[in-house]
């Protein structure tokens, strides 16, 4: 996908070491009032960045290559295929703090299937970013459309942003729901409708 391209680009033009990212929380550190040499904090640097390599690992990623092996042997199957409650962990970019939630997707197979696995996969690629859960529920739909040429797709998300629980106005139940539609979702109200109600109901 360009999107994934024009990423992988930046990032690798904005390369910055691992010392380099240290020294800036280093700098943070102080700014908050710490001594970065005390002994609780000697190691923190290091501990951040590492942690922040797991956090941003969406970055090196291409969701492409995950979705690039599918299975026609599904004796013509076409109808939904839904994986529900796919844990989403991420970040929001404007304040680089928790969002934490659930990810419901559909698609319905044009002919191949791709492995269960790989669908919790992708939300990972785009999970493991900067994000707005907006734009995050956009990227998984279209990339899974894309890479199966799928009849259609649907993703849902429902997730509690920590910029607006534990901070701001800190409304600590309030959560966010987004959906996304391509094809027969968007098309046929039916469809959609179909898809609401499973997603909905509670799991054996």
């Amino acid at each position: 996908m360009k999107l994934v391209k024009e990423v992988n680009n930046e990032i690798k033009a904005q390369k910055v070491s691992d010392k380099e990212a240290e020294d800036a929380v280093i700098k943070i550190l102080k700014w908050m009032g710490e001594d970065p040499n005390r002994e609780g904090l000697i190691e923190t640097p290091k501990r951040v960045i590492n942690a922040y390599k797991e956090f941003f690992s969406g970055y090196k990623e291409d969701p492409n290559k995950i979705l690039e092996k599918t299975f026609g042997d599904v004796e013509g199957y076409d109808d939904m295929v839904i994986q529900k409650n796919i844990s989403v962990q991420s970040h929001c970019e404007h304040h680089m703090v928790p969002i934490i939630g659930m990810a419901h997707i559909a698609y319905i197979p044009n002919e191949r299937v791709v492995g269960l696995s790989k669908l919790g996969r992708v939300v990972d690629v785009f999970s493991k970013r900067l994000q707005t859960q907006e734009r995050l529920t956009l990227q998984i739909a279209k990339s899974i459309m894309v890479a199966l040429d799928a009849k259609g797709v649907a993703v849902t998300i429902d997730a509690a942003h920590q910029c607006m629980t534990t901070r701001g106005i800190k409304k600590e139940k309030a959560s966010t729901v987004t959906n996304y539609y391509l094809g027969l979702f968007k098309e046929d109200l039916s469809v959609q409708n179909r898809y609401l109600r499973l997603i909905s109901q509670q799991s054996v």
